[in-house]
């Protein structure tokens, strides 16, 4: 155990500030819906389709960035500093390009948004916090790129306090601008997406900041001043950072189809449905968030071609997310009957919240294989075959998984969930057949 003890300190000191960040993400995410719902049903109504509608994108634009933290990594473990501000720079310039085309896919759905089957009362809501949000996606995009270098370079503490500061930031913007506080107007859904633009524009314009004026980055920041684009890291880039956000992608939309067939139930099953969701996101972001730090490593240890830290590194970081998936699921199967009760005052929901306990508490091991392995690859740049395991565990496995246990076995919405179970099992599988035939000691 003493090689990996030394690999659980390191992980847990790196992984513990981006879940951290990832856990504020989600809280802010809470505080808008409860703001948000408390200025008016409509306001919740047009928030919940729009963000539906970005939630893909922003995962797809996270995903890409992604692909900079095995090539950031490797040149640290490697030593080359003054590399790595190049590297960043030529980073800025491809998620700024994806920026582009997100801007211009989510432009061609908002001239069509009145062809989407929605409330017409809430169209004139929906509009403007679209065009907000859609003037953010440059800012996300950029800091996910300025993250990503600092995760590569072992620092996470810098993303994390600027997450918190956003997060803050955020919250007391909404406060004042959906309700109209401090003399300002009462903007109800438009003052929440100006309030997240400022947020997100400040945490870009505080990581520059930093870049530039702090020693501990001042090597780095004259290798980004003297780096130049070149067609060689942007092929780079782009070959590692779409794989990692198609699968990303792939993962979300199954998730998404499978909300459709749980509208095929009813109101109630939708609810539950959505507590359980947002219940899951919690676990999900813990373990991707320690999946994170797996990257960092192997992709430091692949800089010097250490394969036997390499494997080290994965296997720890598995070790430490089956302990959190183990407390998690404690957690949930003692307070399955008080879940339902902190979302909704209906017994109905809180009966099929309980009854989808099982399934959750099954697919935590599977959730917690697949974002280890996935980002293990990630750590050594050999992506490309995720986007197969994927789409065969995502689409070809768990949604028609879905439909069989959940319409034609008959076992409703605990039916629709337990292909979960199935489909993150079989993705965590491959992953893992995937790294052990690529790393060998």
């Amino acid at each position: 155990m003493k090689p990996y003890t030394t690999h659980y300190k390191e992980l847990f000191r790196l992984g513990l500030p981006i879940i951290i960040g990832q856990i504020g993400i989600i809280l802010v995410s809470f505080a808008d819906t409860i703001m948000v719902g408390q200025h008016g049903t409509d306001d919740l109504g047009a928030a919940s389709f729009v963000n539906n509608m970005f939630n893909l994108a922003i995962i797809f634009a996270t995903g890409f960035s992604y692909g900079l933290t095995p090539i950031v990594g490797k040149l640290f473990g490697s030593d080359k500093r003054r590399e790595i501000g190049g590297t960043l720079k030529n980073a800025l310039l491809a998620n700024g390009a994806i920026a582009l085309l997100l801007i211009a896919v989510m432009g061609v759905l908002y001239l069509n948004i009145g062809n989407l089957g929605q409330p017409e009362e809430l169209l004139g809501l929906m509009r403007p916090y679209y065009l907000v949000l859609l003037i953010t996606m440059p800012f996300i995009t950029l800091f996910n790129a300025f993250k990503q270098f600092a995760d590569g370079i072992t620092d996470t503490k810098t993303s994390m306090w600027i997450l918190l500061t956003g997060n803050v930031l955020n919250i007391v913007g909404n406060y004042v601008l959906i309700f109209g506080k401090c003399g300002l107007p009462e903007l109800g859904l438009l003052g929440a997406g100006i309030s997240t633009l400022f947020s997100r524009m400040a945490m870009l314009a505080i990581f520059i900041y930093i870049f530039f004026r702090s020693k501990r980055y001042a090597q780095y920041a004259k290798g980004f001043m003297h780096g130049k684009v070149t067609g060689r890291e942007q092929k780079e880039l782009f070959g590692i950072g779409m794989p990692v956000a198609l699968q990303m992608g792939m993962e979300t939309a199954s998730f998404s189809l499978a909300t459709i067939m749980v509208g095929w139930l009813g109101t109630n099953a939708l609810a539950a449905h959505q507590i359980m969701c947002t219940v899951g996101q919690l676990g999900f972001m813990m373990y991707y968030g320690m999946a994170a730090a797996v990257a960092v490593k192997v992709s430091n240890y692949n800089g010097t071609g250490d394969y036997p830290n390499i494997r080290r590194s994965a296997d720890s970081g598995f070790h430490l997310i089956l302990v959190m998936a183990v407390v998690a699921s404690a957690l949930i199967y003692l307070l399955r009957h008080s879940i339902g009760g902190i979302f909704t005052d209906s017994n109905d929901v809180s009966l099929l919240v309980a009854q989808l306990t099982v399934p959750f508490i099954l697919y935590q091991f599977g959730d917690g294989l697949q974002c280890n392995f996935s980002n293990a690859l990630r750590g050594i740049a050999d992506v490309k075959p995720v986007i197969l395991y994927a789409f065969i565990a995502y689409f070809v496995i768990s949604l028609p998984a879905g439909y069989i246990f959940g319409f034609i076995f008959d076992w409703g919405l605990p039916g629709v969930w337990m292909s979960f179970p199935f489909g993150l099992t079989s993705a965590g599988v491959m992953f893992y057949l995937r790294f052990r035939s690529r790393v060998r000691t």
